[in-house]
This record gives structure tokens, sequence and C-alpha cells, in this order.
């Protein structure tokens, strides 16, 4: 059996608004083993490999080691940084239905400058928070493969959408191209 650890992890869901404002209370400790999936806020989903000792500055520190095979990525998280750094386990089945319930809603567009809303969309999908990233498909989606659609306008729903993908693609069980189909027609669907 793998080794397990516990860390602090944000609250969900929404744990992103509780990023800003005022100081939140400790988190849950939650537990992580060797093969766990978990999210990076920034770089989606990936798989724990284990806890790393690596002694720097005469001190020993303790590191998560997340792999994001996508990007051929290995990522070192000190243990004691996992709830500031926003690496969370993923969402259970219930807890996404929220995000779902959010591509089926409504398209909400500001009528602000197109670098206002992208810089709104990217800190979103960044935000790690399944919720947010549904915003923006669905904010975006209505547009997909418009020839009106810009080209940036196109990168960020497909960043979004691949974002969302993957952590649903996880939860379920099934590869990405068939979540992001999935994730398409619940949006479609409204």
């Amino acid at each position: 059996m793998p080794p397990s650890f516990a860390v602090r992890s944000p609250g969900r869901p929404g744990f992103a608004e509780a990023q800003s404002g005022p100081p939140r209370p400790p988190a849950a400790k939650i537990e992580l083993k060797a093969g766990d999936h978990v999210v990076y806020p920034t770089h989606g989903v990936g798989t724990v490999q284990g806890i790393e000792i690596i002694e720097a500055a005469g001190m020993e520190l303790h590191m998560i080691v997340v792999t994001f095979e996508e990007n051929r990525m290995t990522l070192r998280v000190p243990v004691n940084k996992v709830p500031t750094a926003g690496l969370r386990k993923l969402f259970t089945q219930k807890e996404f239905e929220a995000a779902i319930d959010t591509l089926k809603g409504r398209a909400r567009i500001k009528r602000t400058m197109w670098s206002r809303r992208a810089q709104e969309y990217e800190a979103k999908i960044n935000s790690g928070d399944p919720i947010q990233i549904a915003e923006v498909v669905r904010d975006l989606q209505r547009n997909a493969g418009q020839p009106d659609q810009s080209f940036s306008e196109r990168q960020i729903y497909e960043q979004a959408l691949e974002r969302l993908a993957a952590e649903y693609a996880a939860i379920e069980k099934i590869d990405k191209l068939t979540a992001s189909d999935q994730l398409v027609a619940f949006a479609k669907a409204s």
C-alpha cells in the first residue's frame, strides 16, 4: 500500500472565492497518497507520486511530488504550503454537478472591452475552481466556431474547456475527449 500523508486544503466548493478577502479559517486536513489525482490551479489535474525530503540550506523540506503527464512536468510543493498553493483533491461527482449546472445556465456576457474580459476569464481559469471555469466555457460557448470569434477568444475558450474536461475525465474515469464532448453537450443543452 502506498504511503499516505495529510495536508490542509482549502474548503470547497467555491474555493476560489476564499482566495481573496478576509483570512479564512484553517482548512480541514486531507489525506493524499501516491496515485491520487489532485488539481493545481494553474496547471490542472496531476497525479501525486509521493513525498520527497529535500535538503536545502541545512533544512529538510517535505515536498509533495505531483506529475502532469500532458505537460511532461513535475511539480514539488512543500507540504506546509499546500493550502496557500491551492493544491486540492478532485471535486466529487456531487460537487462537480454545480459546475455542470453552471454550464447549463445562460451566458452572462459583460459589455466591457475584450481585454478586460480576457483578464477576468484568465483569472477564473487559473483559480482552479471548476465552477468559475465552467462560467468561462458557458460564456464563450455561444461563439465557439463562429467566424466572428477572435483568435484570443477561441484560445481562452479551449483552455477553459480543456481544464474543465481534465477534471471531469478524472472524476468520471473516462478519456478527456469524451469528457470534453459531454461538457460541450451540457453547455449547448441550455
